[in-house]
């Protein structure tokens, strides 16, 4: 996997939100630090761990002038209900056909209990004001995501 590089602009996007609605992320660019990260599935365990813990970190990212977006390679409607089911109160974007995932860098072999197939690895991109790629996390732990990403934004950006 080849990740796009730390100082370059981060790779456009524009996916449709749980709602339906497109999200870019140009839009943000000198607005807001964006934290783009990548998941699996909605609704399995350990993505749900992730995103409670960013829904409940949303202040913190406020107080740092950050959004977050979360891409799965789900359709709309199972991130809807994702949403619905988890009151998570950030955006959760669809990439079925894992375009975003590729430009990223996140889409490929995968290994699962003996099984070989082709998914989306959890990783984590923190994009400046300026559209720049600031941050790649690679190691994510989903139960201290939220924290680990204040942290460096905190530490990094502010």
């Amino acid at each position: 996997m080849e990740f796009p590089k730390i100082g370059n602009m981060a790779p456009v996007f524009s996916l449709q939100n749980q709602d339906g609605e497109k999200v870019t992320l140009k839009n943000y660019r000198n607005v807001s630090n964006v934290v783009v990260y990548f998941y699996p599935k909605a609704s399995t365990p350990g993505c749900t761990v992730q995103a409670c813990g960013i829904r409940d970190t949303k202040k913190e990212f406020a107080k740092l002038d950050t959004v977050v977006l979360a891409i799965s390679p789900d359709p709309v409607a199972r991130i809807a209900k994702f949403v619905e089911k988890q009151s998570l109160n950030f955006d959760l974007l669809s990439d079925e056909d894992h375009a975003i995932a590729d430009k990223y860098g996140v889409w490929g072999l995968k290994k699962f209990m003996g099984r070989e197939y082709m998914g989306i690895h959890r990783i984590t991109f923190i994009v400046g004001k300026d559209g720049r790629l600031k941050h790649v996390m690679e190691k994510v732990k989903t139960k201290s995501h939220h924290d680990d990403v204040v942290t460096w934004i905190d530490e990094n950006l502010v």
